[in-house]
Formats: C-alpha cells, sequence, structure tokens
C-alpha cells in the first residue's frame, strides 16, 4: 500500500476552513492541466479535456469528458465544511475589564469539549474592496492565536460527573488582555494583504492547530482535524485526477455546508450540482431529452465518513453491521433513507469493489440509536439517479481532532478509481451492467 495518511495530513493542514478546501482543491485541479469555467459565461468544453468550477469559493465541481462521446455521468460527491466556531460580526468584546475575548456561535453539531485548553487559530474569508470592486480574500491567521480555558476543577467540580456546556459562557475564546482591542481587525486585514479599512465583512472561524500524526504499533492509525469529511473529499479527488471515464463523463464534487443541513446556494440542497449536469450536457450537444436520459442513466457515489466500533463503547453498534479502522470501504444503509444506499446501488458499487480487490464493510445504526444523515439524498432530490452512500471508518467524529485508518485512505482511493474506470450502464429500470 501507498500509504497516503502523511499527503492527507498536509492537505488538511493547508484547508482550515471550507474555503482553504476549495482552493486545495482547485489548486490540484489546475496542476493537472484542468481549465477553470465560470458559471457567469457561456460554457466551451471538448472531447478529452478536463473543467471545473466553483461557487462562493466553497464548493468546487469537476469533471472530464471522453474522446467518443458520453451516456451518462459518474459522480462522486462529499463536502468540505466540518463542525467550528464562527465569530460574530463586531466580536471584540471585553470582559471582566482586562482580556479581549471573541464572541462566537457553533457551526454543526460539535463535541465542545474538545475545543478547550488547546492553541486554535483563525481563517476564513473576508471581502474588500479592490480596484473599484469588491474581491474575496483567503484569510489564515497561521498561528495561535486564541485558546478556549477550561475553568478549574475547584469552581466546577461536577464537571467529570457530567456537565452542559453553554456556548454563549463557556466557550468564548481569549484573544488578548484588554490592550488588544482593535487588534483583531487589524490582523484580517494584514492576513488577507488589504488595509483595514478596506476590509467590509469576512466568515471567519476557529480551527485547530495540533498537528495532524501517524501513531500505533504499526502507524496503522492517524489523527488530525477535520477528518470528516476531508478525509472523502481527499480521496476521491485523487481518484478522479487519476481515471480516464471512457463512455461517461467523471464528475468530482465537493460541496459545502453539510454540517448545517446543505440548505445553501452551494450545498448538496441547491441547483450546483444540477446546472453543472445541465450545463455539460448541453456543451455535449445534447438536447433536453437526451441530457434528461444521461441523468437517469447516471451513478452517484455520496461519500462522506460513518462511524468505527469504538474500542470502549462496542455495545453502541449493531451487532451483525459494524464498521472497523482499517478494515474498507464502508457502504452505509437507513431504513428511513437518512441514507440513500438500496439493494440496487450497493449490489453495483460492491461489484466494483469486489473486482478491485477493495474489502467492503456494513454499517447499519442499532435500532434503538438515532444515527446522523448526508448529502446524499438531498442531492438525489435535484439530480435522482441510483446513489450509494460510502465512508471510511473513523472515530471520534466531529471532535476538532479525529482518527482514522491509514490503510483505509488506499482502499478507497483504489475503490473510487475503479468507480471512475469503470463504466456503469443503465439499460433500463432494474437492468444494469458494469463494463
Amino acid at each position: 500500500m501507498k500509504h497516503y495518511a502523511k499527503d492527507f495530513i498536509e492537505f488538511v493542514s493547508h484547508s482550515p476552513t471550507a474555503f482553504h478546501a476549495c482552493e486545495a482543491a482547485c489548486e490540484a485541479l489546475r496542476a493537472a492541466g484542468f481549465s477553470q469555467l465560470k458559471e457567469q459565461e457561456p460554457w466551451a468544453i471538448a472531447p478529452g479535456g478536463g473543467y471545473f468550477l466553483t461557487r462562493n469559493r466553497s464548493a468546487v465541481v469537476a469533471f472530464t469528458v471522453p474522446e467518443g462521446g458520453a451516456s451518462h455521468f459518474q459522480i462522486a460527491a462529499s463536502h468540505g465544511d466540518s463542525p467550528a466556531f464562527k465569530l460574530k460580526p463586531n466580536a471584540e468584546d471585553l470582559a471582566a475589564g482586562a482580556y479581549v475575548r471573541l464572541n462566537v456561535e457553533r457551526y454543526g453539531g460539535m463535541l465542545m469539549s474538545t475545543w478547550l485548553d488547546r492553541p486554535l487559530s483563525i481563517a476564513g474569508r473576508a471581502v474588500v474592496r479592490e480596484g473599484g470592486r469588491l474581491a474575496t480574500k483567503l484569510v489564515d491567521f497561521g498561528r495561535d492565536a486564541v485558546l478556549i480555558p477550561n475553568m478549574p476543577i475547584h469552581f466546577n467540580r461536577e464537571v467529570n460527573d457530567g456537565y452542559k456546556f453553554n456556548p454563549q459562557v463557556d466557550l468564548l475564546p481569549l484573544y488578548g488582555g484588554a490592550d488588544a482591542q482593535g487588534k483583531l481587525a487589524e490582523e484580517i486585514a494584514r492576513s488577507c494583504g488589504a488595509a483595514a479599512e478596506d476590509v467590509i465583512a469576512s466568515d471567519l472561524y476557529l480551527y485547530n492547530r495540533t498537528p495532524g500524526a501517524v501513531w500505533g504499533a504499526d502507524g496503522e492509525f492517524f489523527s488530525c482535524p477535520r477528518i470528516d469529511d476531508l478525509e472523502c473529499a481527499y480521496t476521491t479527488l485523487q481518484a478522479f485526477l487519476d481515471a480516464a471515464p471512457a463512455g461517461h463523463v467523471n464528475v468530482f464534487a465537493m460541496l459545502d455546508n453539510e454540517e448545517v443541513g446543505s440548505g445553501t446556494k452551494q450545498g448538496a440542497d441547491s441547483t450546483l450540482l444540477s446546472d453543472a449536469l445541465a450545463r455539460i450536457a448541453a456543451a455535449l450537444g445534447m438536447d433536453g431529452e437526451q441530457a434528461r436520459a444521461a441523468i437517469a442513466s447516471s451513478f452517484m457515489v455520496s461519500a462522506d465518513n460513518a462511524h468505527a466500533v469504538h474500542p470502549n463503547h462496542p455495545e453502541k453498534y449493531d451487532a451483525n453491521n459494524r464498521a472497523f479502522l482499517n478494515a474498507g470501504v464502508v457502504v452505509k444503509h437507513n431504513a428511513n433513507q437518512k441514507y440513500t444506499t438500496d439493494a440496487v446501488s450497493a449490489a453495483i458499487f460492491g461489484e466494483i469493489c469486489r473486482r478491485a480487490g477493495v474489502p467492503v464493510q456494513t454499517f447499519v445504526n442499532r435500532s434503538d440509536i438515532l444515527g446522523g444523515s448526508t448529502l446524499g439524498n438531498i442531492a438525489n432530490a435535484h439530480v435522482s439517479m441510483n446513489t450509494v452512500d460510502i465512508g471510511l471508518p473513523q472515530l471520534a467524529m466531529h471532535s476538532c481532532y479525529e482518527t482514522a485508518g491509514t490503510r483505509d485512505l488506499d482502499y478507497m482511493i483504489d475503490a473510487m478509481r475503479a468507480f471512475y474506470r469503470a463504466d456503469v450502464r443503465t439499460f433500463a429500470d432494474g437492468e444494469y451492467e458494469i463494463r
């Protein structure tokens, strides 16, 4: 196995927010010779070409067009956002007359206690005046800038017996002493290379600066921030870049805002994917009828991580449908359609993995425990096609420092490379072939 863990950890280090993850993906696409398209302009695409577009600079859709025409699309969709604390406007607040703390709110569901007592930084984007226009700029303080301190046990003796954190009280980060007032705006401007008076607005988040690490008896585990869902974004991108399509258009999509329901212009519950597919079809000369037939014949992999069995709490997992680190790609099922997987999509994806020699695990929640949801069924409401929900097993999901298995990165890249290289044909409702 190649062991991609260190490369993935490097990818994470350059992706403190969804804006940075989008830019990191775009840089990889440019380096591979892909051309950038703009949604605001007509598209000209050619057989054999590779193209990509962004929306909100936090979501990206890339595609490759085969020589000799295409009958359908094969799509892998993941998301680039992770739970975090977002800075509110007018974030500086003088506390106890002696400290500058920052006013923040939760983005997504998180294990709040994991954010305490560790160095954090600030990143995101700012909108600035530039040459008579407004432009967005990436922001990354790139240093240990803030910290959320715990209360000492002497004043919070019940903390080890179960404590309910109040995000407006317990989770506000310390930025500096009283003389730090006004410095936040200065640092934001400096980070994006603009004058403070030209910074109009910003979307900024706290992020964990703790470096990633490969560890375990034989280096079989790794830990870092934002494994959910950058691991799926990274692995599907690696496979996409290494797989030339034949008979279909390959599509890589990294969407935004999954952690808060996907209901944004750049999320799965938007027109981004449907707009992109419709414009690709039109650029390839398909009329409306042919475009609808192409989408109906397509297949999508919704890639978002899965829960591995916790070594200290195996009782929380279904006895017959549980996943383990370093045991392969996970296919996720849910009777109430939190996941899109059904017999058809599970069979097609499972057969692709079998041919590629990739082990497949099955995950279903215990019937008395509610699970999460993901972007697959949301995207399916806009572009309806056979879709399977998969992921890689991990521990401590939605902690600010998560854990996964090094071998699973290889398994996922191998599986998705095989998916992109295969030609999944739908002849009629219920009739399929994998070429």
